[in-house]
């Protein structure tokens, strides 16, 4: 494992430690539960929101007292796009917070070694100096079509610096890019901008249509990152990194959505033309991450946006193929 010179080398983690991947089955806690497989892991706690409601405060407790995990990648969180957040910010708020809160306090009364939790790159200002440094937080107003997810998110943040500080618990935050890769959410109504654009222009694609309607002018810029290299970054943080603030982890790299457009349409096959509906919401205008805190730790991207396309195409027509 790749270190910065001079910096102290932390001991592996135990593969047979107890390890709960909350949120498994989401894009994020499933790529992290993949590299963890293949890294050797043998004991890794795993329960569906079926199984294990986190927003209970007594199904947790009881969870907790069952199985007293180790380590914890606390993945597990209500997410959605633009439309999403619009429409239920009250679930966005509700959800995120008591998840935090029943995960991270259950975490330290009950003597977890370590806790990572997975932020969100939203938390910081609408109209951050870019690139965004960790120092960025809290020094302006939020974009409004998100905030209450993104104060959720910097409550979650503050909570593993708090405990931290107060009780000792060793926690560590990564603030992720905008994410993608199998196992992505496909639901026009709840979905990323990287999944709903593969999904418009592949049933386009299929239909023969000519032109395919996208949300705002085109014209934001974003960064977007393969969900297993933010895995990658999980493990080494977990086992190389012991400051509870903050740490950024994106590509280093963005584009317009429209360039993002135009590269989606190339992988899937589609040439026709792009429709942008400016009526709707754009969004923040930039959002680049400075990122030089998690490749101090050795860490770097290595996934290309356009392999990453056409892994997350591949897969998503995999999935309609065996759906019902």
């Amino acid at each position: 494992m790749a270190m910065s010179a001079g910096r102290r080398s932390l001991p592996s983690l135990d593969r047979s430690a107890r390890v709960w991947v909350a949120g498994h089955r989401g894009l994020v806690g499933s790529a992290i539960t993949r590299l963890l497989r293949a890294e050797g892991f043998s004991n890794l706690i795993l329960r569906t929101s079926q199984e294990l409601d986190l927003r209970s405060q007594g199904a947790v407790e009881a969870f907790y007292r069952a199985h007293r995990p180790d380590y914890i990648f606390l993945a597990a969180a209500k997410v959605g796009g633009i439309l999403a957040n619009r429409d239920h910010p009250a679930e966005f708020l509700y959800d995120n917070l008591a998840i935090q809160n029943n995960v991270i306090d259950g975490a330290l009364r009950h003597g977890a070694q370590k806790v990572l939790f997975l932020g969100s790159s939203c938390i910081y200002p609408k109209l951050a100096p870019q690139p965004i440094l960790e120092s960025s937080l809290l020094s302006g107003p939020l974009e409004p079509t998100n905030q209450p997810y993104a104060l959720a998110k910097i409550a979650g943040l503050e909570m593993i610096r708090a405990y931290h500080r107060q009780h000792g618990l060793r926690g560590v935050s990564l603030m992720p890019t905008n994410l993608y890769g199998p196992g992505d959410n496909f639901d026009p109504a709840t979905s990323h901008a990287l999944p709903a654009m593969i999904r418009r222009i592949d049933e386009a694609r299929e239909s023969g249509a000519e032109q395919v309607v996208m949300w705002g002018t085109g014209s934001p810029r974003r960064e977007f990152m393969h969900a297993d290299d933010l895995a990658r970054a999980a493990l080494l943080a977990m086992e190389e990194h012991e400051d509870p603030e903050p740490v950024n982890v994106g590509m280093g790299e963005d584009m317009t959505i429209r360039e993002l457009a135009e590269r989606t349409a190339k992988v899937v096959g589609w040439q026709g033309e792009f429709v942008w509906d400016t009526s709707k919401p754009d969004g923040t205008p930039r959002k680049l991450l400075e990122t030089s805190r998690i490749r101090a730790l050795g860490w770097q991207p290595k996934i290309r946006i356009e392999d990453g396309i056409r892994e997350t195409w591949e897969w998503w027509r995999h999935s309609q193929a065996l759906a019902p």
